[in-house]
C-alpha cells in the first residue's frame, strides 16, 4: 500500500477503533506506537501526529517507541505496568510501519550499517541469525518449508471462516473507496514443490563473513546451513494495530466488561549474534512472573519471522502444534514490523474468545537479540 502515508495507515486503525467503541477520546491518558524506523514520514513522533490527525482530543499525549519488531507489544507492556502503577487510567497502545514507503535501515544506525561496532558485537543480519538458528536447532530444509505451508494453510481457512473479520479495519483513500480489507500475503494453493524451488536468501550475505562471526561465537558447528528463503521467511507488509488498556475503574466509566487481563508482562536481552533465539527466554519470564507453566497456557503465539524461530520455540516448550500459530502467522499474513506484536496479541486474544479458551501467551524475538512476551486471561 504504498500509496498510503503511514501517518494514515495509523489514523485509520486510531478512528477503527474509536468507533467501534464509541470512545470518548478525552479519556485517553496516553497513546503509546510501535515504529521500528522511524525516519521520513514515520518520524517525528508519529503517534502525536496521527492522534492529531485523527482529531482526537488533545490530552491524548503520543509516544513513539523502537524495540525493533517487538515495538508494538512492548508498548502494550508499557501501558499496561503505567495502569498498573496508577499513573494512568486508560491507553492506546500498539504500532505501526508502512515498509513499502519506509523500508528497514532507512533511519540507519550503527549496529546495521557500521564494520567496526558489528565485529565488536557480534551482530549478524537477521537473515543469517535465523539460518544459525536452524543450525544449531537441526533443523532441516524440509522441516522449514513445511511450517511454511501449515502457515498458510492455517491463515487460508481462517481467512475463509471469517476468523480475522472483527479486528481488521479496511483501508480506503481520501474519497472514502476501500484500497484493501484483507491480507493480500496469503497463498490458498501453495505447495512444497513450489517452495522447495526457491533459492536460499543469505548464503550471499554469509559469504561475506557474517558465517565466520558465527562460528567464531559458535565454534562447535562446522558450518552454517542457509535454509530460509522467501518461501519460508516472512515478507514485508505495511499495517498498524492497537489494543486499549485500561483499569477496572476505567472499564466502569466506559460500560464496557474488560475482555481479558494481562497477567505478566517481559522483556528480554539475549545473544546478538543468535538474535532471534529470544523469544523463549522472554516466554518463560512472563510465565514466572504470572506465577503459571506451560501447562497452563490454552494458546500460544510466537511470531514468524522465520520458520527457524518458530519451530525453536515449539521444541523449547514441548508445545503440539495445534497450539501454537493456530490461524497462521507472519510467514502467509506478512510482518509490519512496529505493528507486529499487536497484531500477535489482538490476534491471540480473538482466538481465545472464538475458542472459549482462558490464557495465552504472545512472543516475539527482536534485533539484537530482543525479546518480549505477554501473558494474558480472559475475564
Amino acid at each position: 500500500m504504498y500509496e498510503v502515508k503511514p501517518v494514515n495507515l495509523l489514523k485509520a486503525a486510531l478512528n477503527g477503533l474509536r468507533d467501534r467503541l464509541e470512545l470518548d477520546t478525552s479519556l485517553i491518558d496516553d497513546c503509546i506506537i510501535g515504529c521500528v524506523t522511524p525516519t521520513g514520514d514515520q518520524g517525528f513522533n508519529l503517534a502525536r501526529t496521527a492522534l492529531l490527525q485523527a482529531g482526537w482530543h488533545p490530552a491524548g499525549g503520543g509516544m513513539q517507541i523502537n524495540r525493533y519488531n517487538a515495538s508494538g507489544l512492548e508498548a502494550i507492556s508499557l501501558g499496561a505496568a503505567k495502569i498498573a502503577a496508577g499513573w494512568a487510567s486508560l491507553i492506546v497502545a500498539g504500532g505501526t510501519e508502512s515498509m513499502t514507503r519506509t523500508p528497514v535501515g532507512a533511519d540507519g544506525g550503527p549496529l546495521m550499517y557500521d564494520p567496526e561496532i558489528m565485529l565488536h558485537t557480534h551482530y549478524l543480519p537477521r537473515g543469517v541469525a535465523a539460518d544459525l538458528i536452524a543450525t544449531l536447532a537441526g533443523l532441516s530444509r524440509q522441516q522449514l518449508d513445511e511450517y511454511a505451508i501449515h502457515s498458510h494453510q492455517r491463515a487460508a481457512l481462517a481467512q475463509q471462516e471469517g476468523a480475522f473479520d472483527d479486528w481488521m479495519i479496511p483501508i480506503s483513500d481520501q474519497n472514502g473507496l476501500v484500497i484493501l480489507d484483507h491480507d493480500e500475503h496469503i497463498h490458498h494453493d501453495i505447495t512444497g514443490a513450489q517452495l522447495a524451488a526457491l533459492e536460499p536468501s543469505f548464503g550471499g550475505l554469509g559469504s561475506q563473513g557474517f558465517d565466520a562471526m558465527a562460528l567464531h561465537r559458535y565454534p562447535a558447528l562446522e558450518h552454517v546451513e542457509h535454509l530460509h528463503t522467501s518461501g519460508n521467511a516472512c515478507p514485508a507488509a505495511d499495517g498498524a494495530a492497537l489494543v486499549l488498556v485500561g483499569s477496572a475503574a476505567a472499564a466502569d466509566v466506559l460500560r464496557r466488561p474488560a475482555r481479558a487481563r494481562i497477567l505478566a508482562a517481559a522483556s528480554v536481552g539475549t545473544d546478538p549474534t543468535a538474535m532471534l533465539l529470544g523469544a523463549p527466554a522472554a516466554a518463560k519470564r512472563a510465565l514466572e512472573l504470572a506465577g503459571l507453566s506451560p501447562d497452563d497456557i490454552d494458546l500460544w503465539e510466537c511470531h514468524e519471522d522465520y520458520a527457524a524461530i518458530t519451530l525453536q520455540f515449539q521444541q523449547a516448550f514441548d508445545l503440539p502444534a495445534h497450539k501454537l500459530n493456530v490461524n497462521g502467522g507472519a510467514i502467509a499474513l506478512g510482518n509490519p514490523l512496529g505493528a507486529s506484536g499487536a497484531i500477535l496479541l489482538g490476534g491471540l486474544l480473538h482466538e481465545l474468545e472464538r475458542r472459549q479458551l482462558k490464557t495465552g501467551l504472545a512472543a516475539i524475538s527482536a534485533g539484537a537479540g530482543l525479546a518480549t512476551a505477554l501473558v494474558i486471561e480472559r475475564v
